[in-house]
């Protein structure tokens, strides 16, 4: 008859988990390449306006940010419902924005230090007074290089 015999004893092959922790750090190395953690908490609601012609900013690590709006609702019981301005995560009046910006600048490289850009995120309602208050404070800091953050027209 048959010299091969086939016996019932047989079960499948173990999984090979050998690979496992490479998948996993590669994973893990992706994640953290590619997710950008944000810098500031938002403490003023803001709806940037709408523009045609807009342009990227090339260094971001260059660039300062200034927000105006009116305040989140957590902070409206204590800040009121005034239009206020934000610097990093605490609000501010227009008078520290010279310390600020002489902070930012020290922050910088030397040579970084005159290509430093200040971006100016203002809620479209507010009022334009407000957004010249910051401006002349800046002239002042010597920061003369500044953008307005908006959405793209559709």
């Amino acid at each position: 008859m048959s010299k091969f015999s086939k016996s019932g004893g047989r079960s499948m092959p173990a999984l090979n988990t050998s690979s496992l922790p490479d998948l996993i750090f590669t994973l893990l190395f992706f994640f953290m390449i590619t997710t950008t953690m944000r810098e500031v908490s938002l403490k003023v609601e803001f709806k940037v306006p709408q523009a045609t012609e807009l342009q990227k900013l090339e260094k971001k690590s260059l660039v300062t940010f200034i927000y105006a709006g009116k305040p989140t609702r957590e902070f409206r019981a204590k800040m009121g419902g005034e239009t206020r301005i934000q610097l990093n995560d605490k609000f501010a009046e227009t008078a520290e924005i010279q310390d600020y910006i002489a902070q930012e600048r020290a922050s910088m490289k030397e040579e970084d230090q005159p290509y430093m850009t200040v971006s100016m995120k203002i809620d479209k309602a507010t009022k334009m007074g407000i957004v010249t208050d910051i401006k002349q404070a800046l002239r002042e800091a010597q920061a003369l290089k500044i953008t307005y953050s908006a959405s793209m027209k559709q």
